[in-house]
């Protein structure tokens, strides 16, 4: 029964007898069996050969690295398939063929380990890929006997991150319930729906009305519910969560690599190792940096993000077209609600874009990585990671920074509007602030992405599984009355049904943390403008780690399993992003929130200010304050100048108001936009250096690796000299 166990599958198509391709793949099937390997072959449609380790190779695996898995006991599977996967495709042919040239060239169709019914894997269907146990704790160490430690970590690492985000879903939670019951009350947002005397100049230039202030009354009551100052102390929150939660994921990870007993491995000799024991003449590959190479990629790279940020800016033209055809439509609906169907139809198209991008920003990273030549697969994994990372970054937030930074603030006035092509003017901010435009982009995004995206990454492969398995299927022979039914061979239909699965390849797992470290920058980088973000990324995430195991157990090919002892240069991208997020969060409170002028008009120029008003709420009169005013008689000359205003006279509106702190004579900032400046500025170095520096004690206070693991090589330290030294003393008596 034991000679029936076999560690790869290689797939054929049947091809004709002294064709190329026969050849081809006999000469390599020759080139294993000098090695030692055991082939079986099973004709079906296609050709399968079983392909089996010779016990030699992980002999030799044990003594190189010092019997890293067990000292008295055989590899375990996992490290066996990974031995046999790695001699597979650096097998050379007579024609200096590997096995990735000869799949190709069409003479492989598939190359993979199989998933097999063992006990391990059928525990793993019943606590792990099955949607009826989303709140049960992760069989972790049955993940990293079946799918290895890279795996496994992961999946530590998800699990970890979704059970911490709990803490941040309840603050953003908590944070949005406090707005929502204050808003109400709000003086700001009081003003805004009782000024119905204050005339508002038009939005556009053509067949725009003039329009009353309170006509946006609920836009500004959301707007309140975001943009107070619980959100100032959620975001100094998120700042510290997202540095507390790589602190304990730290310690997290040095406690299960001690349990794993994987502090002495080092995958570079590993793969050191598996080359020699492939071929005893091997040269190792040294290390090379070649500067004009990495110059023409850096150029290259900063080419691609030119191309995102120009993406980024065909949005913004959009946007403002389409705010211009909606506000000229014949729908009430659409004129009345102009600015928010821009808004969310943009966050629409920016979702589709991302889409779009993600697959060319993973050809360009590939493209860039095969420039760069990286010695070993883990450093090309890194130097892909970086690439693609930097990509998505700006797919992802090019359009949320000119939301965030730009809205409003470079459009110029009314009579001296900055547009686009000489025709098209820039948007505006409503006068309540420009925070709800990114809540909403932001939710849209996130949504799309955790409904759209996730039921089409199930969708797809389950479709693409069933539809294989149908029509790969062999119908069943019919026998002849008194013909006995040839037995069939116990190994076809175990292979089969592996072949019928879908096919995974090196960056599949790669493909899972990438969506959710740019999950991870969306619940923290813009998190002062959408605190519910949060609490989608947790939602999503206790479905998206059972989605996942279900489509690694049941829907794909078993991976091949690699050993890793951290999750690599992602750690250093999730600092990457908390960074991001201080300087991120500070900038949304200091400039798309109205919190800072608000504050500033409170102790500066509200009665409070001017008088002991101790009765009254000091941000009393912030709007009137917050509005310019302009002459109608100063409009562009090609500008006509609406008369349509059911309550008002056309005739007697000589001047309306906008958003900014401009001088009605000559339209030049007054003092106190220049102490707004002033206020943000201040603002924005304060928050961030004392984030940071909450962010360097909270790293400081927690240490990285538990006291028990330290102690733990104190002590395994301690014990191997005091053999070794006993072990001297014996030999020197002797």
């Amino acid at each position: 029964q034991d000679n029936e166990k076999w560690d790869f599958v290689l797939v054929s198509d049947i091809h004709e007898m002294g064709s190329e391709k026969e050849i081809k793949r006999k000469k390599f099937l020759d080139e294993l069996s000098k090695k030692g390997f055991a082939i079986k072959k099973i004709e079906d449609t296609k050709l399968f050969y079983g392909v089996r380790g010779p016990q030699h190779i992980f002999q030799k695996y044990r003594c190189l690295l010092r019997n890293p898995d067990s000292p008295q006991q055989e590899v375990p599977l996992t490290t066996r398939i990974r031995i046999v996967h790695f001699i597979l495709y650096n097998t050379v042919t007579s024609d200096l063929e590997k096995l990735h040239d000869l799949m190709k060239k069409k003479v492989f169709d598939a190359a993979f380990p199989l998933h097999k019914k063992e006990e391990v894997r059928e525990l793993l269907k019943k606590k792990w890929a099955r949607w009826t146990v989303l709140f049960k704790e992760q069989p972790i160490e049955e993940i990293r006997y079946y799918f290895g430690e890279k795996v496994a970590l992961y999946f530590t690492w998800l699990g970890w991150y979704t059970y911490l985000l709990v803490f941040a879903a309840l603050a953003g939670l908590v944070t949005v319930v406090a707005g929502t019951t204050v808003f109400s009350s709000s003086q700001v947002s009081k003003e805004i729906c009782d000024a119905n005397t204050t005339i508002m100049c038009p939005l556009c230039d053509q067949s725009c009305p003039f329009w009353v202030l309170s006509d946006t009354c609920t836009y500004a009551k959301v707007t309140h519910m975001i943009d107070n100052e619980a959100t100032v102390a959620f975001a100094i929150f998120m700042a510290i969560w997202a540095t507390v939660f790589l602190e304990l994921w730290k310690r997290k990870r040095a406690t299960v690599i001690n349990k794993w007993n994987l502090c002495g491995w080092d995958e570079e000799e590993e793969e050191l190792a598996l080359e020699l024991i492939n071929n005893l003449q091997h040269e190792p590959r040294l290390y090379q940096h070649s500067y004009f190479r990495s110059t023409i990629i850096l150029i290259l790279a900063l080419l691609m993000i030119l191309v995102l940020i120009g993406i980024a800016h065909a949005l913004v033209v959009y946007r403002v077209v389409a705010m211009a055809l909606f506000t000229q439509s014949h729908l009430e609906l659409l004129r009345e609600h102009a600015n928010t169907m821009a808004v969310m139809t943009g966050a629409v198209l920016h979702y589709v874009t991302i889409v779009i991008m993600t697959r060319i920003n993973r050809r360009v990273a590939l493209f860039l990585c095969d420039l760069e030549k990286p010695r070993t697969f883990s450093q090309r994994e890194s130097s892909f990671t970086v690439k693609i990372f930097t990509f998505q970054f700006f797919t992802n937030f090019s359009s949320l920074i000119y939301i965030a930074f730009f809205l409003g603030r470079i459009n110029g006035h009314p009579g001296h509007y900055v547009r686009i092509a000489g025709r098209w003017r820039l948007e505006e901010c409503h006068p309540s602030g420009c925070i709800t435009d990114l809540f909403i982009q932001m939710a849209v995004i996130m949504l799309l992405k955790q409904t759209i995206s996730n039921i089409m990454e199930y969708l797809v492969p389950w479709i693409s599984y069933r539809l294989r398995k149908k029509h790969r299927r062999p119908k069943k022979r019919n026998t002849v009355l008194g013909e006995e039914e040839e037995a069939e061979d116990p190994c076809k239909r175990q292979w089969l049904s592996n072949y019928e699965l879908n096919e995974v390849n090196v960056f599949s797992l790669f493909n899972e943390f990438l969506e959710i470290v740019i999950q991870y920058s969306f619940t923290t980088i813009f998190v002062a403008a959408f605190p519910l973000a949060p609490l989608l990324a947790l939602i999503n995430n206790v479905f998206e780690i059972h989605m996942d195991a279900i489509k690694m157990i049941r829907l794909y090919r078993r991976m091949v399993p690699r050993k890793a002892k951290d999750i690599g240069i992602w750690l250093q991208v999730l600092e990457a992003i908390g960074i991001l997020a201080v300087t991120g969060n500070g900038l949304v409170i200091a400039i798309t929130s109205d919190f800072i002028p608000v504050q500033v008009y409170k102790y500066m120029y509200s009665p409070c200010a001017r008088a002991n008003h101790t009765g009254m709420d000091c941000s009393t009169g912030y709007i009137n304050n917050s509005l310019s005013v302009f002459h109608i008689q100063d409009f562009e000359p090609h500008t006509k100048v609406p008369n349509m205003l059911p309550e008002f006279d056309g005739d007697q509106i000589k001047e309306c108001r906008y958003r900014d702190y401009r001088n009605a004579d000559d339209y030049t900032y007054t003092v106190q936009f220049w102490h707004i400046f002033a206020a943000r500025l201040a603002f924005l170095i304060i928050f961030e250096h004392v984030a940071l520096c909450v962010k360097l004690i909270a790293a400081w206070y927690i240490p990285d690796e538990p006291q028990m693991v330290k102690n733990v090589f104190l002590k395994k330290k301690h014990s191997n000299l005091r053999m070794e030294l006993s072990m001297m003393e014996y030999s020197t008596e002797v």
